[in-house]
């Protein structure tokens, strides 16, 4: 089988042409329509070797990303409505050779379909993801044909996916995310359903508008959802599988979305865009009761998958029960785009290390946190995330976050934000001083509406931290 990416999508436009391939803008393409304009606009892209796609939520996107791929290039998504001087600076950093946007261009209708310009290797590059780094300047993060389909061999045949199926296309094409809405759908001849940006803020609404089988997203959408109280019994009856991952799962919001889709499998996923999208994975049991119950109240995110292998790696790199997260297979990546960013990334033996804090139990892996998000305060080691499963059990708190923020005299304190209902700072304060030592408790707690999300639908940690640090 072909390990170029464009031919998983192939595939299917072979046996399921006249099947609904995508849904965008109020758009329908079937996998014969959307090969034949993505065969057309790939001959605009002949001898190009990477492909920026300033495109997003259009027909436009989706052709483009395929004809890159269909004319042996690279693609870069690019986020319109990120600012131009990052934009920029992606493009510059990808050596991006042509654009694709927007903007029709008529000349399409007189240029040759496409022909394959060079025979593609499997190690070479299939996208490229910039992830946000450390020092503020964003890294590149390569991913082959060959990683992208030792991901789909472990993930495409999972969830029951077909001709019929309504697959949610809820992310943005910069988040990796995508990749598995685009290429898990159309391996199986599944429809790709996207909704415009507005509408993730109304999820229920949404599954039911657009009739969705299978939804992926990160779990915050959840709180959108919980917050306007539509997550009523039996309110999503479409619902197969509901995938999450992107960030920390927390049960009770999982918990609250299988009650309004009963039917629906759930399974929480893990992985770093360096690993391919996702690389581990945890199916919770059908029916809640026999849900686990975790130290943090955050889901398992389980085992890696068959052709990965783990390690988890304590302070002194050593194996433990309990440390930093390591990868290595078929589906990592083989360095950044730029070199630099490599340093302290692998281990020896061909680990990637994640940054993330785990723990092993009972044979699955626990979330910790990441490795940065333990500080220390004062003397004291404190795990953000221990503060910020306890806010979060208090009631009428939907979702905490927990930063160390500099002080005047030049130390850290722990500054909490909340969101949820009836919320009150003090009654909070008075709460926590019977379940935390003082060390453990925030000095400062801020109620919020929402927590404010970056484009990926994560919360924005940065943000926060400007907020409560001013």
């Amino acid at each position: 089988m072909s390990e170029h990416a464009y031919d998983w999508f192939a595939r299917s436009a072979d046996a399921f042409g006249d099947r609904t391939a995508l849904e965008v803008a109020g758009e329908a393409l079937t996998y014969a329509e959307l090969r034949d304009r993505a065969e057309l606009l790939a001959g605009q892209l002949s001898g190009t070797r990477r492909v920026g796609l300033l495109a997003s939520r259009s027909a436009t996107a989706y052709v483009g990303y395929l004809a890159a791929l269909r004319a042996g290039a690279a693609v870069v998504p690019l986020n319109p409505e990120h600012p131009a001087s990052r934009i920029r600076g992606v493009v510059e950093a990808a050596g991006i050779e042509r654009l694709i946007t927007e903007t029709p261009c008529g000349a399409a209708e007189v240029l040759p379909a496409a022909s394959r310009v060079r025979e593609l290797a499997p190690d070479d590059i299939a996208y490229i993801i910039f992830t946000s780094g450390s020092t503020g300047t964003p890294k590149g993060v390569p991913i082959t044909h060959r990683n992208l389909a030792a991901y789909l061999r472990q993930v495409a045949p999972r969830y029951g996916i077909g001709p019929g199926s309504r697959v949610s296309g809820n992310f943005e094409l910069t988040f990796d995310g995508s990749v598995h809405d685009l290429f898990v759908a159309w391996s199986q001849g599944g429809a790709l359903v996207v909704p415009q940006r507005g509408q993730l803020l109304a999820p229920v609404r949404l599954v039911n508008a657009l009739r969705i089988t299978h939804w992926f997203s990160v779990p915050s959408l959840i709180s959108f959802a919980a917050r306007s109280g539509s997550l009523e019994p039996a309110s999503m009856p479409t619902l197969e599988w509901s995938l999450f991952g992107g960030e920390a799962v927390p049960l009770d919001a999982v918990r609250q979305w299988k009650t309004a889709a009963p039917g629906s499998e759930v399974e929480i996923v893990y992985g770093p865009t360096e690993l391919t999208v996702t690389c581990t994975s945890y199916r919770l049991p059908a029916d809640p009761a026999d849900w686990p119950e975790t130290p943090n109240g955050i889901a398992p995110i389980g085992t890696s998958y068959p052709e990965l292998e783990h390690l988890v790696l304590d302070e002194t790199g050593v194996p433990a029960e309990r440390g930093e997260l390591c990868l290595r297979g078929p589906q990592r990546f083989g360095g950044y785009l730029d070199p630099a960013d490599d340093e302290g990334r692998f281990a020896p033996g061909g680990w990637y290390r994640t940054g993330d804090r785990v723990a092993v139990r009972d044979g699955v892996l626990i979330h910790l946190g990441r490795t940065d998000h333990q500080v220390k305060v004062r003397g004291h080691r404190i795990e953000l995330g221990e503060v910020e499963a306890v806010l979060r059990q208090l009631p009428g708190v939907r979702d905490a976050i927990v930063l160390a923020v500099p002080t005047d005299d030049g130390s850290h304190e722990l500054a909490a934000a909340v969101s949820g209902t009836a919320c009150v700072p003090e009654q909070l304060h008075a709460a926590l001083g019977d379940r935390l030592p003082p060390y453990l408790r925030p000095r400062r707690i801020t109620v919020l509406d929402q927590l404010p999300l970056n484009a990926n639908g994560k919360v924005d940690r940065r943000a926060l931290h400007a907020e409560l640090g001013s």
